[in-house]
């Protein structure tokens, strides 16, 4: 037993099991990342025969119901389940919206895909597939964040090209703005309508529901506390909630409010700012980040009482349900409307200077060097 015991104090024993263990995860995560991969390659081809042999190519064929009736029934016969139609579908859908297999990701698993071939909208299913690869969410997260329509809340702040960008690349945080959204969507608390809740419980709510609030704040928060206790000339304030941003390496500070957020509330949030920046930074921290989310927002209010002041102070709206997509996707569709159409006009405009401007050249020359009758 004693030699028994001085094997297992001596390091090089210690390095042996830590390697082997290491190799036994590197192997598991292979397998797995093997087997996820094999699912996906297996499951577009599958796509590709359905639409390609089947139906000759046609997107758009009038292929019935029939097809995948009889396919789906045939091969859960040789093979068992997973060719239900609905998910033969799926396959014939994935081959469809991502029709270059070398670019697939495997980081994402079958189910994710079968959740992004669901999104109608090209620019909107490929934010969600970007950030999904971004962020590393799991299915139940890509689900959340599809019926909080993340997308559309994000897109909606935005002109055309930056909604572009954002479905090419997804959110990219390199600023503080990056960070902000105009209204936070809070339905995973399950607070019945109508509902009466205080400041503190809604503090408590968020806290126990912490996953589901990152989730919604998004990449690279981490919780630092609540009620931060701060002490001025013999005062204590506290801070709701104090988060540290692992990407923009600064705290972020945010105050609740359950009514409409009043000038002093904007106030006290610079006030809290500024003693993170010169009372809580350690060195290599930015500046910190203020939001105060409110049930309501007077914009003009916030304007006037946010001039001249810290431009890393942001006011937004909180909802406890979730928002309507339609009357998202409008908003979106109007935006980028009026966007064209103001870029219309401008160009209308210059182009109208460049023809007035040929017309008096051309009256200056005809002036300077009169026909003779």
């Amino acid at each position: 037993m004693k030699s028994d015991k001085r094997i297992l104090t001596k390091s090089p024993y210690q390095n042996l099991l830590n390697k082997i263990s290491q190799r036994y995860i590197e192997g598991q995560t292979h397998a797995v990342l093997s087997v996820n991969e094999s699912i996906i390659n297996t499951n577009w081809n599958i796509g590709k025969y359905i639409v390609e042999y089947e139906q000759g190519g046609k997107q758009k064929a009038q292929y019935g119901t029939k097809l995948l009736e009889n396919l789906s029934k045939d091969l859960i016969l040789r093979h068992g389940r997973g060719f239900s139609r609905s998910n033969l579908n799926y396959m014939r859908l994935f081959y469809l919206l991502f029709p270059i297999c070398e670019t697939l990701s495997h980081k994402l698993s079958w189910s994710h895909y079968c959740e992004l071939v669901k999104i109608d909208d090209e620019i909107e299913r490929s934010f969600y597939y970007q950030q999904n690869l971004l962020e590393n969410w799991g299915v139940r997260e890509l689900r959340r964040q599809k019926d909080s329509a993340l997308f559309l809340r994000l897109a909606s702040a935005k002109n055309k090209n930056k909604v572009l960008t954002l479905s090419k690349k997804g959110q990219i945080i390199e600023t503080p703005e990056d960070l902000i959204k105009d209204v936070y969507v809070f339905e995973f608390l399950k607070i019945p309508e109508p509902y009466i809740i205080s400041e503190k419980e809604l503090e408590t709510r968020l806290i126990d529901n912490l996953q589901d609030f990152l989730l919604e704040l998004g990449k690279g928060f981490t919780f630092v506390g609540r009620q931060y206790r701060i002490i001025l000339n013999n005062n204590v304030y506290r801070v709701d909630l104090v988060f540290y941003h692992r990407i923009l390496r600064c705290f972020v500070l945010i105050d609740l409010k359950i009514n409409e957020v009043k000038h002093g509330d904007i106030g006290q949030m610079n006030m809290y700012m500024g003693y993170f920046d010169k009372e809580e930074n350690a060195e290599g921290d930015n500046p910190p980040i203020g939001i105060i989310l409110s049930k309501e927002k007077d914009e003009l209010l916030v304007e006037y009482a946010t001039y001249g002041m810290n431009s890393q102070l942001f006011v937004s709206k909180y909802q406890l349900y979730l928002p309507n997509k339609e009357e998202l996707r409008q908003l979106l569709n109007n935006q980028l409307t009026d966007l064209n159409i103001n870029k219309i006009e401008k160009r209308k405009k210059l182009l109208n200077k460049k023809v007035n401007g040929k017309k008096r050249n051309t009256s200056r020359h005809a002036a300077k060097n009169p026909t003779n009758p």
